[in-house]
């Protein structure tokens, strides 16, 4: 492999436009490929060498940009072998040991491993894995609202009395009374000031820095530049004996930044809940049978073949097979199917579905990063750290916003001192410009929209590969589906019986009887409708298998033949009256199968595939949204008319070969129309691949499936409705939040400027533009988050399997057909 993906915590980034100083940070290290991070999740995407670094090394380089980072941001259980997550790296320089990891503010790093008392160290737990604990008061979004909290109420407290012995309390107030200890009003305000500053407002000052480190401009910067300037300013006119000071402004700047951007993370923190709720659903422990002896031991401890004892009511820790018992389990949070599922002897379990009734004993198949829950959540997060291409574009506006913001701080300085304005004048309407055209909102308003977006795909069990993928699913206008396996269950079954001259009983324990020795599909749906109508088993000899035809054997001592015409004729068997039955299901789409006894056409059995229980409302639901539908297929144009007609769908490719169907897909490209295939992602790989958006239907536990963009959990052709709407909600938040960021900033950058003043009066002061600046960041983040009351088309779970209902019809030999 040529390179790795691992999703990376990185706690400690607090604003949107800090994440491009990981960004630019890690990017320029040994063997890094490319970064994507994302401030509202608090991770980043980090794609790799394996060759020439690993996850520890880019630990280690998180944390040297100042950030707060455990190692990969995974659930409790996904640790891999020590071998495997410290393979020796030959030739890299400057990989770190495991325990030359040094902790950062106290805190204890653990990083990947497998606790087999090898000295081995696990992940923390899910709770830790997202952040808990560590830079400013932790790298959660929860920990760094808390944070936000305090720094912003030790603000407030002091600036009430900056405000009031500043000379706005003093002239417009009216606050007469003298400063304590005889001291002079500013040098009052300076003391006040100093936990403002040295607290409060130092996360601005340590961002900054950390910033231009890496050589990025940011949020950080900004205020920074805002806040210190006003005190430096003031600081200096105090020491050198007094005069117009701005200790009021810097404190009550400060105190509207933590305020407004505390509202904001407590807003943008509900925006992973998806993850988070991924994160926290792996059980930490499970009970494995060893030597005959149940032992409870860590779920990380869990290997490859270990028995696993799972009770009613508990979790199944890892991904398996069950061995013995049988029950129902519950895989609606990993999956989205709503209803339980059977579960017997054989059948695959999905780590962290829920057990709900027997009690099973299971083989441990796949551990750490290889479960579905561990494939889930790598595929949201990395979703959602990823840009689309109008992300990009306004990340490349918010760097430049900065640099516009710094000069045109300068600029106006030097107009208004041009213009003859006083210093403190020109100093006012300078910062004001600094702090108003902070680009936060600008930064916030895709990411916060995706994670919302891709969050309530996965809830649905539909994961979204990438950002792109979302924006790509807003704009389709046509839908491709394929008919096996995606509108249909890709599994035949009886649809029409018609008998002539023999008990219905007697027929069906003949053909049970034979087919059941065939491994065909054909025989088996025919084998499962027998077995409902409860046929007797009969004993068959001299089974002969003739491919491509049918079967033959003695039942009985009768010779019985089931298959095709062709099969008829090979033995000699004329079909008199059934014929024209046998054409007329053939016409309607149906596969014809004869039976004879003896040398004598007894019976034709009639199979189709039958449509999914919610293709027709997914279908609906596609028409309702303007979208075109067509079905692609292999199958002959009567079988793919039947289940067209049933379904609504007017437009029908048929008889298309496999290869051929990525060729049928650039047609629809090339004559304007936007694309999203949808197939199983096996025999549609080409054609997912050609169209504009690839949507792999009933992966189940195989979520990793390479060719896909979108891939749906369940096997529910609903959800291809459900993802196209979320896309196109997705997008138009996305396009609203941008829409407001650019708008308020174009607005409130001349008033700041003090474009209007002289003529209107018209301007703002560095308080009120740190108030509107941290409310556009808000209305921003909660924008987004009102995307989750997007109305979805509802979900119809599939029904367990059921008794046929097929159509008999009994034709007697010597008068017209009877049906009962």
């Amino acid at each position: 492999m040529d390179h790795q993906t691992a999703v990376l915590e990185v706690g400690g980034l607090h604003w949107a436009t800090s994440a491009g100083s990981v960004e630019r940070a890690l990017s320029r290290r040994p063997g890094v490929i490319a970064v994507d991070a994302n401030a509202a999740a608090q991770t980043a995407s980090v794609t790799f060498d394996p060759r020439r670094t690993s996850v520890p090394q880019l630990t280690d380089w998180v944390r040297e940009c100042g950030y707060h980072c455990r190692g990969e941001s995974v659930p409790e259980h996904v640790c891999e072998p020590m071998s495997s997550a410290r393979a020796p790296l030959e030739g890299v320089t400057g990989t770190t040991s495991d325990q030359q990891h040094p902790a950062e503010h106290g805190s204890t790093v653990t990083e990947l491993g497998h606790g087999h008392g090898h000295g081995a160290q696990v992940m923390p737990s899910p709770h830790d894995a997202m952040g808990h604990g560590g830079h400013h008061g932790g790298g959660s979004i929860a920990d760094m609202a808390r944070d936000m909290r305090n720094r912003f109420l030790v603000a407030l407290v002091l600036s009430v009395p900056i405000t009031l012995w500043s000379p706005i309390g003093r002239e417009l107030i009216g606050f007469t009374a003298p400063a304590p200890f005889g001291l002079r009003d500013d040098v009052f305000a300076l003391l006040l000031s100093l936990p403002v500053i040295f607290y409060s407002a130092w996360i601005f000052f340590d961002g900054a820095y950390r910033a231009l480190r890496a050589r990025a401009l940011d949020m950080m910067v900004l205020v920074a530049v805002g806040v210190g300037t006003g005190w430096l300013y003031s600081l200096g006119v105090t020491l050198t004996g007094g005069g117009e000071v701005f200790y009021e402004a810097a404190s009550v700047l400060a105190t509207f930044v933590l305020l407004g951007h505390w509202v904001e993370m407590r807003a943008r923190g509900g925006a992973n809940d998806a993850v988070r709720t991924l994160l926290e659903l792996a059980p930490a422990t499970a009970v494995v049978v060893r030597d005959g002896v149940e032992v409870d031991v860590p779920t990380s401890d869990v290997q490859v073949g270990d028995l696993l004892l799972i009770r009613p009511g508990s979790k199944i820790p890892v991904d398996g097979v069950v061995e013995s018992g049988e029950s129902e389990v519950d895989e609606s949070m990993v999956t989205g199917e709503s209803l339980p599922v059977a579960k017997e002897v054989g059948e695959e379990l999905i780590g962290a579905s829920i057990n709900t009734t027997g009690v099973m004993r299971a083989r441990a198949t796949k551990v750490g990063a290889d479960t579905a829950l561990a494939q889930v959540v790598a595929l949201v997060q990395q979703a959602q750290n990823s840009r689309a291409p109008g992300q990009r574009l306004a990340d490349r506006a918010a760097s430049w916003l900065v640099l516009v913001a710094l000069a045109g701080g300068a600029a106006t300085f030097l107009v208004w001192i041009l213009a003859g304005a006083s210093a403190p004048t020109a100093m006012l309407f300078a910062i004001t410009v600094v702090v108003i055209t902070c680009p936060d909102a600008l930064g916030l308003a895709t990411p916060t929209a995706i994670m919302v977006g891709t969050g309530l795909g996965a809830k649905r069990g539909i994961l979204f590969k990438n950002a792109s993928a979302l924006e790509a699913a807003a704009s389709i206008d046509t839908v491709v589906l394929d008919k096996t396996g995606t509108l249909t269950v890709g599994q035949p079954e009886v649809t029409d019986v018609v008998i002539d001259g023999i008990d219905t009983e007697e027929l069906l324990a003949l053909v049970r009887s034979v087919e059941r020795e065939s491994e065909h599909p054909l025989a088996r749906a025919v084998v499962r409708y027998a077995e409902a109508e409860g046929a007797p088993e009969v004993a068959a000899t001299g089974f002969v298998n003739v491919p491509g035809h049918g079967a033959t054997a003695q039942v009985g001592g009768r010779r019985v033949a089931v298959g095709n015409y062709r099969l008829m004729v090979a033995e000699s068997v004329t079909l008199g009256s059934l014929d024209t039955e046998r054409d007329r299901l053939a016409a309607a789409g149906r596969t014809a199968i004869v039976v004879a006894v003896d040398g004598r056409a007894v019976a034709v059995f009639a199979l189709a595939d039958a449509p999914r229980p919610t293709a027709p409302a997914a279908v609906a639901a596609l028409h309702d949204a303007g979208t075109r539908v067509v079905m692609l297929t292999g199958d002959n144009e009567s079988t793919a008319r039947r289940i067209a007609d049933e379904l609504g769908i007017d437009t029908v490719i048929a008889e298309v070969l496999p290869g051929d169907k990525a060729a049928k897909v650039a047609e629809l490209q090339h004559a304007g129309r936007r694309v999203a295939m949808v197939g199983d992602g096996v025999n549609d790989a080409p054609a997912l691949a050609t169209a504009d958006l690839g949507i792999a239907i009933g992966a189940g536990t195989d979520v990793a499936i390479e060719t896909a963009d979108v891939v749906l959990m369940r096997s529910d052709p609903l959800d291809v409705p459900v993802a196209l709407r979320l896309g196109r909600g997705t997008v138009r938040k996305m396009r609203q939040n941008l829409g407001w960021a650019i708008g308020y900033n174009a607005v409130a950058l001349p008033i700041a400027a003090g474009v209007f003043y002289p003529s209107l009066g018209l301007s703002l002061s560095p308080e009120i533009a740190a108030l509107s600046m941290s409310g556009s960041s808000v209305i921003v983040a909660v924008n987004a988050l009102l995307l989750r009351r997007l109305r979805l088309p509802g979900a119809t779970a599939e029904p367990k399997a059921s008794k046929p209902d097929a159509r008999v019809s009994v034709e007697p030999a010597s008068a017209g057909r009877a049906e009962t």
